[in-house]
């Protein structure tokens, strides 16, 4: 009898140890970046569902060059393409994926700036709607970027700090990544004619 009351006494101690050790707020916070990284997604599919459309809308109204479109499809698909697993969010993961997204943000760009030269496709009533979505996209994409980078912060700095960095190294919590500034975002697109 008395080594069931030991035994489920020290049960009792091991689970609350390894609560104050942090590991209950570290799965929560680990989640939280999961569900950050997940509206990131959501705003990132939202930008590439509305592409087709913009895309058809400025070939019906504007005679340019066939190679702007056929840019932002391609980096469409490819920006689709690349997916990172909420669980495998290590720096360099982050890093391709945005990439791939920076290429988009630039063929986009190109795109929307080239309707400068053509006055009756900004006059079309769906034109102008679709940029307005674009754009809601765009800034719905920066709010949903920064909370990601947020909920990593905190995260990393709740598993890199005393003793919690200590649990965190036995059960495998492991940094995780940020977005940062694209390199070519310093860059605007440039358009020829």
């Amino acid at each position: 009898m008395k080594r069931l009351v030991f035994g489920i006494l020290a049960a009792v101690i091991a689970v609350s140890t390894l609560s104050s050790c942090g590991y209950n707020s570290m799965v929560k916070l680990d989640e939280n970046v999961k569900s950050k990284w997940g509206t990131v997604q959501t705003q990132y599919q939202r930008r590439a569902d509305l592409i087709p459309n913009l895309v058809s809308t400025v070939k019906g109204a504007a005679k340019f060059e066939q190679g702007t479109l056929t840019a932002v499809v391609e980096a469409r698909a490819k920006a689709t393409q690349m997916t990172v697993n909420a669980d495998d969010l290590t720096p360099e993961n982050i890093q391709k994926y945005q990439a791939a997204q920076g290429q988009l943000s630039q063929a986009l760009g190109k795109l929307l700036s080239i309707t400068e030269a053509y006055p009756e496709l900004r006059a079309t009533q769906q034109f102008s709607d679709l940029s307005a979505q674009l754009e809601s996209t765009e800034n719905r994409i920066t709010v949903a970027r920064k909370d990601f980078n947020d909920a990593v912060q905190e995260y990393n700095a709740k598993i890199r700090s005393f003793p919690t960095n200590l649990t965190a190294g036995m059960f495998g919590f492991k940094p995780k990544g940020y977005f940062e500034a694209d390199a070519t975002a310093k860059n605007a697109p440039k358009v020829e004619f």
